[in-house]
């Protein structure tokens, strides 16, 4: 059991936790577990989620978009019924999700749960209630689904990708804005963060469906392992962008021996050995162009807490370090185009097998057309508002560091522990004792880091102080040699290679070319390190998670929702993963 935190008059303020009601008792870290792994910090939670940010709009795609009713809905945008913060860490509510799938024409609650959590042996039962059943959800989720499999209109989509590049174009001139101007700005940005997570929501939403129907006919026609290669090699997916981009830069190391001696010197410190080198300003540049379309990806990053590729470019280069290991062969462009091949043959071979069922061969091809839509739709949705909320994270560094300069606060990082109002306090000078303040938070965000949160809330949920302690946990015992250990599968393939267990995506050193990645998660800070891998091995993760959409777009074979398999994988044991069948085998230890 956790041991009690006595929390004083400076830190009595946290992320309030959620309301409970008992009409949405079932709550999951499947998912957002992705999204914000770690707990949020006070300052992400109050400048991007909440105070109509992101959970606002997340009720407003299930109004506008998947047919909610407002009356069902808390008035308050921030205390809806979607995603909320439970002990300190982000938690989404299973009930919503089962009650819409049971609403939607052809769906119900074991399709959803399917996707969020596979076989996980503590999900509760589904309880229906009268006020589940709502013909007006049902009407307008019909319409969505007309979309959905039909005209799959993504304008909306482009307009907004063409806005956040225009925001990222348009960053202001910090040094020469006051304080309040500079708060101004960020504060103008939440409107824009809650617009693009109504259409986040409502692109995962539809890259939800078409996977379900390839499933089905498939499977009809006695080829279900087809389904996941017709959702292979689709094109287009922003998430894989990155990998790609790094890939053009590794190249650059291996060609020129002036900047692979620069590299030699190792990763620590190698983003200021390179700006400070001549001979490597055309590789420099080149990072810079990289660092303006993709700087503001990295680990946790719906945090504005958090670093990422352009606050800290050596993250990037520790990546490239380990792609310039490889062959020119191993382009990650030259096994897309293999699985965008075979994803085009077997949809032609499959849909000659329901030829003589024009409703089935309709359905199937509106099918194929929607996954490869939806699924770039997806990720391009989730790069749009990841771009926005990097210029919040850059605006909320600037006023960090001139409270440093002020003497206000010691490091600029500790602002993160600071909410909205506080900064504009801080800003004027008003915010007595914050060296205190933040020295009490940071010991809190130190111990919720060292409890568990559990997986799945259903019921009232316990307070945090009787969440088990990270470091009281029971030891998991390590597979033998010959264990099969089952997880979903992701990408199709069978890979047999060296276990690397790497627990932190910004330090990826044991991984070397041919290795297969074992991981707790992934997230866009992970996807490059799939290039060198020959495999993926993932503890959480259900069908539409990060790991899958990417090691799809790549071609490498992955497994996901393994439980604990980072614990029970000896690193450097030799395995097997079969991304067809969700096994993966412990072939030798080490």
């Amino acid at each position: 059991m956790a041991t009690k935190r006595q929390l004083d008059q400076y830190d009595m303020r946290w992320i309030e936790d959620a309301p409970y009601r008992p009409r949405v008792p079932f709550w999951t870290r499947a998912n957002v577990g992705e999204v914000l792994p770690l707990p949020p910090s006070p300052i992400g939670w109050d400048l991007v989620w909440a105070h109509r940010g992101v959970v606002a709009g997340w009720r407003d795609c299930a109004i506008d978009r998947l047919g909610f009713e407002e009356h069902e809905l808390d008035p308050d945008p921030d205390l809806t019924e979607v995603v909320a913060n439970f002990g300190g860490y982000a938690y989404l509510c299973a009930t919503f999700n089962r009650i819409w799938a049971e609403r939607a024409p052809g769906m119900t609650y074991a399709d959803m749960d399917l996707a969020y959590f596979g076989d996980h042996p503590d999900v509760p039962p589904y309880e229906s209630e009268d006020w589940h059943h709502n013909p007006h959800t049902t009407e307008v989720t019909g319409a969505w689904l007309r979309w959905v499999m039909g005209t799959m209109d993504q304008s909306e989509l482009e307009e907004q990708r063409l806005e956040a590049h225009q925001i990222r174009a348009g960053r202001p001139n910090y040094p020469a804005m006051s304080d309040a101007e500079v708060l101004e700005y960020i504060h103008s940005l939440r409107p824009v963060i809650r617009r693009l997570f109504n259409m986040h929501i409502n692109q995962s939403a539809a890259a939800s469906i078409a996977p379900g129907v390839l499933a089905a006919v498939t499977a009809a026609v006695g080829r279900p392992e087809a389904a996941m290669r017709i959702m292979a090699g689709v094109g287009g997916v922003d998430s894989a962008a990155p990998s790609y981009a790094m890939w053009d830069l590794s190249r650059m190391v291996t060609s020129d021996p002036a900047i692979a001696a620069i590299f030699d010197g190792g990763p620590d410190g190698l983003h200021a050995r390179l700006t400070a080198d001549a001979d490597a300003a055309a590789f420099t540049a080149a990072l810079n162009e990289f660092l303006i379309e993709f700087g503001s990806r990295g680990q946790n990053e719906w945090d504005i807490a958090s670093d990422v590729w352009e606050t800290d470019p050596d993250l990037v280069l520790a990546i490239i370090d380990k792609m310039r290991l490889q062959a020119n062969d191993d382009n990650p462009r030259n096994e897309n185009a293999a699985r965008a091949a075979e994803r085009e043959s077997l949809a032609v071979e499959i849909a000659a097998m329901v030829e003589g069922d024009p409703e089935t061969h309709g359905q199937f091809l509106a099918a194929v057309a929607s996954a490869g839509t939806f699924l770039r739709g997806r990720e391009r949705s989730k790069t749009n508002i990841i771009r926005v909320i990097g210029e919040s994270r850059l605006a909320v560094r600037e006023l960090g560091r001139r409270a440093v300069e002020r003497g206000h606060l010691r490091e600029v990082k500790d602002i993160n522990f600071l909410f909205g109002d506080e900064v504009d306090m801080l800003t004027r000078g008003e915010l007595a004792q914050s060296h205190a303040v933040v020295s009490e938070r940071r010991a809190h965000y130190d111990w919720l880091l060292s409890i568990e949160p559990p997986f799945i809330i259903n019921g009232e949920p316990i307070p945090n102080t009787e969440w088990p302690s990270r470091a009281d946990a029971a030891p998991v015992e390590s597979a033998t040699a010959d264990a099969v250990l089952q997880g979903l599968p992701g990408c199709p393939g069978t890979y047999r290679g060296t276990a690397r267990v790497v627990l932190d995506a910004a330090d990826p050193r044991g991984l070397n070319p041919g290795d297969i990645l074992v991981a707790p998660h992934t997230d866009p800070a992970w996807t490059p390190l799939f290039v060198p891998a020959g495999g993926v091995v993932v503890d959480v993760g259900a069908a539409l998670s990060h790991a899958i959409i990417v090691s799809r777009e790549l071609g490498i074979p992955c497994v996901v929702s393994v439980t604990d398999a980072t614990k029970k994988i000896p690193d450097g044991a030799t395995i097997e993963v079969n991304g067809d069948t969700g096994e993966v085998t412990v072939i030798t230890l080490p």
